[in-house]
């Protein structure tokens, strides 16, 4: 039998040639549509409301007596917290 994309001799019973990777039957079964979510407003809300607690949790440590933890990492570690859910929400909306 002869390859239907680059004219190759392959066996008879082959599934795809071994020169170009070409199917030697068409599919039975169509694949199922990838299904994109809706990029409606619920999940901006949700991600500003989480930066606003996060914010005010924040705040809210910052002001707190922290035993022996200098305030500068306080302010640090919620930065940080902050700076990743505000990525992590926007690579989500850029999907």
């Amino acid at each position: 039998m002869l390859c239907r994309q680059c004219g190759t001799e392959i066996a008879d019973k082959a599934l795809v040639c071994y020169r170009c990777g070409a199917a030697t039957t068409d599919p039975v079964y169509k694949p199922a549509p990838i299904a994109r979510r809706g990029r409606g407003r619920g999940s901006l809300v949700a991600t500003v409301l989480a930066l606003v607690l996060l914010v005010l949790l924040a705040l809210y440590m910052g002001r707190l007596s922290t035993a022996g933890v200098p305030r500068l990492v306080t302010w640090i570690v919620a930065a940080a917290v902050v700076t990743i859910v505000a990525l992590r929400a926007y690579a989500r909306r850029r999907r």
